[in-house]
Formats: C-alpha cells, sequence, structure tokens
C-alpha cells in the first residue's frame, strides 16, 4: 500500500479555509487544475455518497465519491470512481486544523492506493507533489487574508479537549520529535520547570513510569501513558499536584508540514474541576504550560519566535 502527504500552512482561519473547502463542488473555485466540476444526479455537495464528476486541465475525466463529511472536525474522506492515475483502492483524506497562537489553518491532504507491479514510488510522487502540494499551493493564495464567516463557531463550538491549543515549530518533525519525546527533559525548555527526573531511575521512554518536578513552587507527578514514534505523540497523567483538579490527562502530537520543512505541533489537556476554577485553569494551562512549551522549543532550539 502506497501512502502519498502533502501539508500547508494557510494565512486565514481555519472557519474561512472551511467554508470555501467543504463544498465538494468546488474545485474549480481554488484549484486552477481544475477546469470543470459537476455533481451528478442533481444531489447537493454535502451528501455523503455524491460523486463529483470533474476535468483536469489537461482534458481527463475524473469521478470522486464523497465517503465521509465531518463539519465538527473539518474533513472529508473521498475514493476514485473513474480514476485520475492507474492505481487501485484509493482512498484519500483532506483536513484542517487551527493553529491557535496565530489564528492561521493547517491543512494536511493524503491518500492510500496500490501502484501496479514496476509502478512502485511512481503515483507518490505525483500525487504528493503535483496533487495535493500544489492543490494547496493554489488554495493558500486563494484564502490568504479571509476572514472567517460571521457567525461561525469553532469546533461547532465546543473544541475536543478542555484545552486544545497548537503552534508551527520552524523545525522538520523529526528534529522536533527528539526534542520533546524525552519524557524527563521537559525541565530543560519549560522556563517554569524544575528539578525534573523520573523515579526509581525509570528511562524516559518507559511507558509507565513517572516523572517528578516542580513546577514553580508545586510538586508534581506524572506517569506516562502512550509514546508512540509513528505517530509522534505522548500523552500522560497527574498523579500527584497540589490543583484543584482530578483524572488530568494530558499529550501532544506532532504532523510534518511539507510547504516548508517545519512542524505542526497540537497539546492538548482534560480534567475535572469546578467551574469557577476551570475560569483561571483553561487559560492558564494553555498558555502558560502547552503553549509556552511549544514556543520555547521553537525559541531554543530552532531559532523561532
Amino acid at each position: 500500500m502506497a501512502r502519498a502527504y502533502a501539508s500547508a500552512i494557510l494565512h486565514a482561519p481555519v472557519e474561512a479555509v472551511w467554508s470555501m473547502v467543504r463544498d465538494f463542488n468546488a474545485l474549480p473555485a481554488w484549484n486552477p487544475g481544475v477546469t470543470r466540476s459537476s455533481i451528478e444526479d442533481g444531489l447537493a455537495s454535502d451528501v455523503v455518497g455524491c460523486v463529483r464528476n470533474f476535468d483536469l486541465a489537461d482534458g481527463t475525466l475524473v469521478r470522486e465519491r464523497l465517503l465521509r463529511l465531518n463539519d465538527r472536525d473539518y474533513s472529508f474522506t473521498y475514493n476514485f470512481e473513474t480514476p485520475a492515475f492507474p492505481v487501485a483502492n484509493y482512498l484519500a483524506r483532506f483536513r484542517l486544523m487551527p493553529v491557535t497562537d496565530t489564528d492561521l489553518t493547517f491543512a494536511e491532504w493524503e491518500a492510500t492506493f496500490d501502484e501496479a507491479p514496476g509502478d512502485e514510488g511512481r503515483y507518490v510522487d505525483i500525487v504528493s507533489r503535483a496533487v495535493f502540494q500544489g492543490g494547496l499551493e493554489a488554495l493558500k493564495t486563494r484564502v490568504a487574508g479571509l476572514a472567517a464567516p460571521a457567525g461561525a463557531k469553532r469546533w461547532s463550538g465546543f473544541p475536543p479537549n478542555k484545552v486544545w491549543c497548537s503552534s508551527v515549530i520552524d523545525g522538520p518533525m523529526e528534529a522536533v520529535w527528539r526534542v520533546i519525546r524525552d519524557f524527563a527533559g521537559m525541565g530543560g525548555w519549560h522556563d517554569d520547570i524544575t528539578a525534573m527526573h523520573m523515579i526509581g531511575g525509570a528511562r524516559s521512554d518507559q511507558v509507565s513510569a513517572t516523572r517528578d518536578f516542580m513546577f514553580g513552587p508545586g510538586h508534581l507527578h506524572e506517569k506516562l501513558l502512550h509514546l508512540d514514534d509513528t505517530e509522534r505523540s505522548f500523552s500522560y497523567f497527574i498523579t500527584k499536584s497540589e490543583i484543584p483538579w482530578m483524572n488530568y490527562v494530558s499529550g501532544a502530537r506532532l504532523w510534518p508540514v511539507t510547504d516548508g520543512n517545519r512542524t505542526f505541533a497540537a497539546w492538548t489537556g482534560d480534567w475535572v474541576a469546578s467551574a469557577q476554577d476551570d475560569v483561571a485553569l483553561i487559560p492558564n494551562t494553555e498558555r502558560n504550560v502547552y503553549l509556552k512549551a511549544l514556543h520555547t522549543v521553537n525559541a531554543r532550539y530552532f531559532g523561532g519566535r
């Protein structure tokens, strides 16, 4: 199974970008590689199961079926009904995520498919570069400076986590991952954390091991719940804290930004606390823990702001 992938940072809020790309019939409005498009059988373009019938600039006819459309997480999935390339089992996904510290948008476009013997790698490069990256570059130009539609609510009103925040780091994903996957290393790149160490001399990549540290005057223990070198993600659980919250689970994940060899990083957190306590806990955790960590990694290791 082959995989094609491309991603970019778009200079518009996610609500503005989504209002354009969620229309399954809108390719000619933002992608110059498509000259004409229509939805078959008179269906609306947001009917899951509808087929878009369009022409490429070279005259190739393509038909694609909408398999999934999600206004909650800004994504859709589709397949080939009449392929643009001689590949089989083609399944593609387009997804947007907000860059919360700048109100820009991370966009990724990916597909899996089977190539014929002798074609190995050929269509991965074509789809990744010419179709997906080229399309994203055109979309970047089309949406630059657009404002969110009036009345639009991010995440349909509620974020997927109590805190969901993100930033772009000016370094390649593998280099960023080498820094943040060290569960005992955060004391080296967050100015408010001191005396961080693994309890009992455990390795920092040992799932179920616990780190001990000071956050300002507070003393915390956090247990590593998962560490994933394929997804470039980790999560952890607070087992000791003086802060008035319970069942605190947090974690981060990285994605590559292929239009500049950068990294998109999201950090999330959930817990139980009183509504009165959350008034301070939510913004403080977002700004002074998660985003501060990402910004410091960017500045200290990759020359960013």
